[in-house]
Order: structure tokens, then sequence, then C-alpha cells
């Protein structure tokens, strides 16, 4: 047997050595498949079948396509410079490279990344005199890359209404701004290419000619542009192996189409299947709990994995009263596994949605611990809430330059860059004088400039004026709503994550005015102790909170990240927080199926992503925009079998608040609000009378286990609304209703 070949298990040699024909090759989550497609290259080499500038093998990172170049450096005495080794994007530059003129662009043209491409449309808006309210920038951009990745140019877009057929028009005379700059984009390039293999037949003959082996990794992930782009290459008679795993295709909110996977089966009339199953990552435990998690998805091409390192250790679950002592539970634990040796950048903590991150990151700053927020920004230095601390701290400081210069014309209020250099020539040193802060210079500069700086001056003052006498927490809410950050980030495409991050900024506000103590009245007859003011003293947590602890890529540090952004690695430990229906499945994509769909999947590559061990927890309670919300455990919990598992918590009855002592009272200082966390007691159902509460747990015979969210009336007319998870929220009468407790 060939050294390339030893050590493959029997599917995975099956995969490298098969013979020149179509293949798909279903590789599971830690089956090794990078190992296989790098293998096939080499085998097909050193067989003779092909040579090296006869192989296309396509990738979706640059880092993959290094370490498969690496790789066959190491196997083969090859030069491996020239290969067709890279991402569709580096692959479709190459081409247009070596074709400019038949493309129809200069030879020198350049790429626009993301934020360019973003500049590039304001700028057009702002030329054609576009009111940027109607056609926001960010939405434009999406509606343009979303018709070029569906291979469709503005002539071919069907528009039903005269939004759409505008959107159409501007996605021309954005193409005709970049045709005369000589630019393309990201979703341009590859649109470009397929244009230009579809249009000029030498030049596809050619490369279907020299191409005879395609492989194409994470193929669940290629959108329909991509797939077509395939295809084409692949007309001259290339055989083509396809490897991926429809079983973690997440990426549905970037045009990844799941359904390729099963096209390209009948398509190709692929009689080569071949399911790489052996899983070398995880313990047994692990890996049977995903594979019962997974099973419950329609219409897979289907796969069981499997390994032989022994079933390993329970996965632990933990259920907390709220999101903030899930958070320090999660720490505690993390603290007694570094104790034990283990190392905090083998610890991950996941979450679905990047606004979590805040509760964990400020308890992880609070004990010390050092942690990284891997493939994004702490919370602290995301944008939203770098803009939202802006306008706080010009309420707190009116001269507050760099708070000034920030937010003075965002979210856009006309004020141009013409009027922004006049505004810094004001406030420049003068002879005889000193510097005048902007927010001093604003107030007295005359003419145009002065009227459009002045709108932005005025509505600080109204926000200082509202602000005047309101809570933290208030403040805060109000700060969002008048400064128009929230209809600002309603407006975009992708702004979801960034409103539901300003919500976790007025939690914020509500929990650090509990934990400073700032609710808790003095005792009677003692003198009251002097507090700094909140605003003040919560802007400088924040900018403590953004510094601190900041690890770097080499430190040992906690790693923290979104499921999404997990896809790939792989840690000794893995805790998966949230698990409750509305955020893990997230509530936007309950209602479908196909999203439902995806949300199992992602949940899937949560749980691949552990080697040996696994925590997974959800709160009965969770903050939300200042407001507690009560939960129902994720579905993704009951699919895993109670084998598999060990609850590390008793099952919890829901939470009363105590009656406070003086020494323990806290005031409400807004309806919405709810009170600050004092000491918690347990509580069951009251027997006398039937009595229940608000976030009790019940169960209905016809519609199941629920949580009481809402209760009126009294007597015969008492009625409580239970969430009955994926059942919905219904109102119930007392008198009616047969409810038992959990």
């Amino acid at each position: 047997m060939s050294d390339l070949l030893r050590g493959l298990n029997p599917e995975q040699l099956a995969a490298v050595t098969l013979p020149a024909r179509h293949a798909l090759i279903l590789a599971g989550a830690g089956s090794g498949k990078t190992r296989v497609l790098t293998t096939r290259i080499a085998w097909l080499i050193q067989t003779g079948q092909v040579g090296p500038h006869g192989v296309l093998a396509v990738t979706f990172t640059n880092k993959a396509a290094k370490e498969m170049l690496a790789r066959l450096s190491a196997m083969l005495p090859i030069n491996t410079r020239g290969m067709w080794i890279g991402t569709f994007h580096g692959l479709c530059n190459r081409l247009l490279r070596a074709h400019w003129r038949e493309a129809a662009l200069p030879q020198t043209f350049q790429i626009l990344d993301t934020a360019d491409q973003l500049s590039a449309i304001k700028r057009l808006l702002k030329t054609l005199s576009i009111d940027d309210e109607k056609f926001p920038p960010r939405d434009l951009l999406h509606f343009i890359n979303a018709q070029k990745e569906a291979g469709l140019r503005p002539h071919a877009v069907e528009a039903w209404d005269d939004f759409t057929r505008r959107r159409v028009e501007l996605y021309q005379e954005y193409d005709n701004q970049c045709q005369r700059e000589g630019v393309v984009d990201f979703a341009e390039l590859l649109l470009r290419t397929y244009e230009l293999l579809e249009r000029v037949e030498p030049i596809r003959a050619h490369y279907q000619a020299r191409f005879r082996h395609i492989l194409v990794d994470e193929f669940q992930d290629t959108n329909v542009l991509q797939y077509r782009w395939l295809k084409l290459l692949a007309g001259g008679g290339a055989t083509v192996m396809a490897v991926g795993d429809d079983d973690q295709s997440i990426y549905a909110f970037r045009g990844a189409e799941v359904g390729n996977m099963r096209d390209f089966e009948r398509e190709f009339r692929v009689d080569n299947v071949i399911r790489l199953e052996q899983n070398y990552r995880s313990h047994g435990n692990i890996l049977d709990a995903a594979n019962a998690i997974i099973k419950n998805n329609a219409g897979r091409l289907g796969k069981n994995l499997w390994t032989d390192r022994g079933s390993g250790e329970p996965i632990r679950i933990y259920e907390a009263t709220s999101d903030i002592e899930e958070a320090r539970w999660l720490i505690d634990e993390i603290r007694s596994l570094a104790a034990e040796g283990r190392a905090r950048r083998e610890i991950a903590l996941l979450y679905r949605s990047n606004a979590q991150s805040r509760v964990l990151e400020h308890t992880l700053f609070s004990a010390n611990l050092p942690y990284r927020v891997y493939g994004g920004l702490r919370f602290f230095e995301r944008q939203e809430i770098k803009h939202a601390l802006a306008y706080l701290r010009l309420i707190a400081n009116p001269d507050d330059d760099t708070a000034f210069a920030r937010v003075v014309n965002f979210p856009t209020r006309g004020i141009g860059a013409r009027s922004l250099e006049q505004l810094q020539d004001a406030a420049r040193p003068v002879a005889g004088g000193g510097a005048l802060s902007l927010w001093a210079a604003a107030r007295a500069l005359p003419g145009k400039a002065g009227a459009s700086v002045g709108v932005f001056v005025a509505l600080i003052d109204r926000l200082r004026a509202a602000c005047e006498g309101l809570t933290l927490p208030e403040t805060v809410e109000q700060v969002l709503e008048m400064s128009g950050l929230t209809a600002h980030y309603q407006t975009e495409k992708e702004g979801q994550d960034r409103l539901a991050n300003l919500d976790e900024l007025v939690n914020a506000a509500v929990n650090f005015i509990a934990e400073e103590g700032y609710l808790i009245e003095q005792p009677p007859g003692e003198a009251p102790v002097e507090q700094p003011d909140p605003l003040a003293a919560f802007l400088a947590h924040a900018s403590l909170e953004a510094g601190e602890h900041r690890a770097g890529d080499s430190d040992d540090a906690v790693q923290l990240m979104t499921v999404h952004s997990a896809k790939g690695l792989e840690f000794d430990i893995v805790f998966i927080s949230g698990l409750e229906e509305g955020l893990f499945p997230h509530e936007n994509s309950i209602p479908e199926d196909k999203g439902l769909e995806e949300e199992r999947r992602l949940m899937y590559v949560a749980v691949t992503r552990a080697r040996e061990r696994l925590y997974l927890s959800f709160a009965q309670t969770r903050m939300l925009h200042g407001q507690t919300r009560y939960n129902m455990k994720s579905r993704f919990l009951e699919e895993i079998p109670a084998g598999l598992s060990k609850w590390l918590t008793p099952r919890l009855k829901p939470q009363r608040v105590a009656e406070p002592a003086w020494g323990n009272r806290y005031y409400d200082p807004k309806p919405n609000y709810p009170k600050a966390p004092p000491v918690r007691t347990r509580y069951e159902v009251e027997n006398s009378g039937g009595g229940y509460r608000v976030g009790q747990q019940v169960q209905h015979a016809k519609f199941g286990q629920g949580v009481i969210v809402n209760a009126e009336g009294s007597g015969s007319d008492a009625r409580v609304q239970v969430n009955f998870g994926r059942q919905g929220i219904k109102w119930l009468a007392l008198s009616v209703a047969k409810l038992t407790a959990a």
C-alpha cells in the first residue's frame, strides 16, 4: 500500500481511491475530510491520473486553502505554487486577471471589500440626490449582492412595484459607476467570471479541458451562482468530487443553499455516495446526543456519527433561575476546571446571539478571568454600543469632543464634510485665547454650517432635558429612541443583532444599578451615603470593562463566540448557554419548518465542537430590554435521550422574591423594570385555592408543559396566560383549565 493511503479508515480509503466519476462525500463533523480531500489530490497526481495543473480545488476560506497546499507539499515532491487551489473569490480573481480584456475590465481593476462597497453606494446616492432614509445604503447593498448571487443583472430582475423598480434602477447606476471606476465587489467577481465563461467559448473550452478533476469543500455552503459556476466548468467532462455535510449547513442568511447537495446528486447522476461517519474528535455520548438531535430534521441525506474513543462523560445540564445566575455558575465551573489544570484556551462558551455575551463578559470581568471574543468584538466595543455610549457621554459632558465627533452625523442628519471642517476650524485656538470644545464652537458657528450643526446641538439639549430626573435604565432607553439609533438599525437588513445589543445595553444599566447598590435604602437614623452620579459611574464602568482583560491570541483565555463563529473549531470543553425556546431555537425561526431545521443544524454544530466534556444550560428568566422574560427550556434539550445526560440541578420550581426587610428594600424605578434581584427562595404550588404565580411552570393535558407569563382576575374569573413553547401562548380560565405543577 502507498504511504499516502496508510492510516486511512475504509471509508476514507474508498473516497481517496474512487475511480474518475462524480462523487458525493458526506463528511460528518470531525471525520477527517481535509485529510481525505488533500490525500485524494495527492493520490491522483502520484498515480498519474492528472498533473498538478489539472486540478481545481475550491475551499471556503483562505486559511483552508493554505493548509491544503502545505499538506500537499509535505506529501509529494511537487511545486504547488501554480496549482489552482483557493476560495471561489480568489480563483475568480485569478481568472479575471488573466482575461481582463474579454471581461471588459481594466488590467489593474481593484476589488471593493464590504466597507468599500458600502461607501461606493453612499457616494452614488449622494450624487443622484437620493434620500438615504427611503433607500438605506446597507439595504441597497444587500439587495444588489442578492441579485448578483442569483446570477441576475438589472435587466433580468423582476420588479412588481415602484419601490423595487427604483432599487433595480439604482442597481444599474451602481454597475455603471463601478464600470467607470474600474472596480468590482466580491459578488461581481463570481458573476463576471460566470458570464465570461458562458459568453466566450474558447476561454470556457480551455478551462474545461485543463481542469480534469474538480474538488469542492464545504459543498453545503455553496449558493445558487457558485453551483452554476461549477456546472459550467465541469461541462467538458471533468469529474467533480463534492465534499460536505448537509447537517452543518448554517449559512442560509448568506445565500447558502443546502439543496445544492441533492441537486448535485441528481443532476450529475452520482452513484458514488460515501459517508464518513467515524468521528476522531468527540466521545460517544456527545456524538449520540448530536445524532439524536439532528435526526428530527426531514429530508437529510443521512449519516450517523460514531467513535471508538468510548462513551466518555455524561452531558451536564444546568437549569438556572436567571441569566445572571447562569453566568455565575458558568464562571464558577470554569474556575473549578482551571483549578484542575485545564487550559482556559480549551474552554469555549457558545451562545446563539451576540447580545448574550454581555452578561458573560461582565461576569468574567468581575471574576478577573481573561477571555477572548472569537470572531467578533467585545460587547462595549461594538459599533452600535459605542454610538449609544457617545450620546450618553454628551449628556454627562457636552464638551467631550471624541463623543461629539462620533455621533454628530450618526444617524445621518445632513451635516456635510465642509460643515465639519468649518466647525473644527472654529474650535482651534486663536491668538490670545485657548481652543474651544466642538460643542462650544458649534453653539457659536455662523452661517449654513452653524445651522446644520445646530440641529445636532438642539437634539443633545432636548436629550439632556428629557433625561433629567430619570433613572439610569430610563435614560439609556430614552437616548436610544430620541437619538434615532433604534430607528436607524430597524431599517438595516441585518440590524436585528444590533437592536438586540442595544436592548442588552438597557439590561446592563438595570444590572449596574442593582450591583452598585443604588436601589438600597439607608437604615433609619443613619446619614445617607454619598454616591457618584449613576450615569457617570456607568460610563466609567463601560470604559473599564471594554479595556480590561483583553486576551491575545496566544494567551490562556476562555474563548467566547457565537455558534456560527465556532464552526470549524473544536475544544476540550464546551458550554452552550441560553438553551431556551425563542433564544435557541431563535423565535424568528420557529414559525417555519425550514428555519427551525437550520436552528437544529446550528445546535448540531454546537454540540459537535466538544471533544471531552459538554455542558448545556438555560435560565428560567432572562432580561430583555429591561424586562424579565419567562422561558421554556429549548426543545433541543428534550431531543437528547435521558441516558446520555446528567442534571446538575434538581428540576427547579420557579422562583419568587422573598418579602424584603427594611435593609433589602428596593424600589421599582419604572413598572416595566424588574426589581433588582434580592435573596430568592424556592416555593411549591399553593394547594389551598389553587393559587398560581407568574413564572410558575405548569402542565396541561392538551398543550403540555408551559410557564405562566401573566395572570389576572380572582375567584371564578381568574385566568392565566401560559407560554407553551411550540404550542404557543394561551389564556386559560382557571375555573375550566386543569393545570398542575410541572
